[in-house]
């Protein structure tokens, strides 16, 4: 939920009031043991930071879906005057559905089908290719229909990774991307677009959380370079536009929201100086920095324990919602603040406590030995920060059932909620488990399928 900037005690007391309907509402509680909350005003204002910080410059701001991958959620983006950033069939889809115009979609993907592909090019959509086989691919499909799309190639300017290595996609290994420092790699970019005038964009991403903004605008600054010097090689400016990706960090240790787009803007403008003179049009990829800080996970604490002189509360916020958080807590470290049943802050005695999910493994721990007002059962913890990837692409562990989703907005005097995603239900659960093929296994022993799974193959086994 974004709630820093000047005044952080506002702020709070604003999330205090959320939670408090929330749970009044019966949004959270007994009979819903979680669920995730998107700030909509907050949505809105870092959209309108965003723009503010680029001013006049010629440039399309995306949406990374994947970051938060609801349509209700991508709608309110795209009536913000956002594009959408996509890297799947689903989220293509997805983005469709919200309403974003196939001009202000971009697909990128390291493994995209030629099926994919003919799709994307008969929408119109921006697609950036991965590879140099991924050129020759859209070649083929450009042969046989003529397509609206803007197409670029992605390259990996190799700056070296950030703090974490798993989110870093420059490092001189990394599967994104042409290698631009690889011995021949330079020259064969050259030679790819003097071969093909239709290839008018370059893209680049280094990367996001733990990638400084020097690292993220060395990036931008070698593939500026590299446009320049197509464009010299060409004769004229072949490429028109630069896609310089995202992956501004977000602060995870307080409300205070560091850094600014307006910093990053600054960093750019020192880095690359012709960047933002209109001479590229430019695209941004933006995600979690645009959501983590507007959104954040309620669930309830279902028992308390001590094991081994540790205090263990378990609660319905676990690995399958706070993954990265789980399997990489020195990476992804989240706050947690503490509400009674009746959606009071907390202010029990503080202990240190372990706060742990629903999973059935022993590492489902969102919170170890941190120092929280004691918990108790019915209380509610808040898992702050976590508007993006986190209740919006849960992970089916032990087939637990995806969260609840709601929106709010505080504007005028009244407090409103609306349902983005509803739970998901055990007859979802059984459907997506295969229920309707509960007997597809079952062949007989004579080697004949079962007259009840008549729609069995037999596969010749070559014996």
């Amino acid at each position: 939920m974004r709630i820093a900037r000047a005044d952080q005690d506002g702020g709070r007391q604003r999330r205090d009031r959320v939670v408090r309907e929330a749970v009044r509402s019966g949004l959270v509680g007994p009979a819903q043991v979680v669920a995730g909350f998107v700030d909509a005003d907050g949505i809105q204002e870092s959209v309108r930071d965003l723009h503010r910080a680029f001013g006049d410059a010629p440039v399309l701001h995306t949406f990374a879906a994947k970051a938060a991958s609801l349509v209700p959620v991508l709608r309110l983006l795209a009536r913000s005057g956002m594009g959408c950033e996509v890297a799947s069939p689903g989220e293509l889809a997805q983005a469709v559905a919200a309403g974003f115009p196939p001009e202000r979609i971009v697909l990128d993907s390291p493994a995209k089908t030629r099926a994919e592909l003919a799709h994307a090019l008969a929408l119109g959509v921006a697609v950036n290719a991965d590879n140099f086989a991924e050129v020759d691919r859209i070649g083929e499909l450009l042969a046989v229909s003529k397509s609206a799309s803007v197409l670029g190639l992605r390259i990996n300017p190799q700056v070296g990774a950030g703090a974490i290595d798993a989110m870093s996609t420059a490092s001189p290994s990394s599967k994104f991307g042409v290698p631009l420092r690889d011995p021949g790699a330079r020259q064969r970019v050259l030679d790819t677009f003097a071969e093909r005038p239709w290839l008018t964009r370059l893209h680049v991403h280094v990367g996001s959380q733990g990638c400084s903004l020097e690292l993220i605008a060395e990036g931008v600054r070698a593939t500026f370079e590299l446009a320049e010097e197509i464009n010299a090689a060409a004769g004229r400016q072949q490429v028109t536009s630069l896609d310089i990706g995202g992956g501004l960090p977000v602060n995870f240790d307080d409300d205070e929201i560091r850094p600014t787009y307006e910093t990053y803007v600054r960093q750019l403008r020192a880095a690359v100086p012709g960047l933002l003179t209109g001479r590229y049009d430019l695209v941004t990829e933006f995600g979690r920095s645009l959501v983590a800080k507007n959104g954040f996970t309620a669930a309830v604490v279902e028992y308390t324990k001590d094991t081994g002189g540790r205090r263990i509360a378990l609660t319905h916020a676990g690995a399958h919602i706070a993954t990265r958080t789980v399997f990489m807590p020195d990476a992804w470290p989240l706050r947690i603040a503490v509400y009674d049943r009746d959606g009071r802050p907390g202010h029990a005695p503080e202990r240190v406590q372990d706060v742990a999910g629903p999973c059935c493994f022993a590492g489902d721990l969102v919170a170890r030995e941190r120092g929280l007002p004691e918990l108790a059962p019915g209380d509610i913890v808040v898992l702050l920060d976590t508007g993006g990837y986190y209740f919006s692409t849960p992970w089916s562990y032990n087939s637990l059932a995806r969260p609840a989703v709601h929106g709010f907005t505080t504007h005028g005097p009244d407090l409103r909620f609306a349902t983005v995603r509803r739970e998901q239900t055990l007859a979802e659960i059984l459907a997506e488990s295969g229920v309707d093929q509960a007997d597809a296994l079952l062949f007989s022993d004579f080697g004949e399928a079962d007259s009840d799974a008549s729609h069995a193959r037999l596969v010749p086994t070559g014996d």
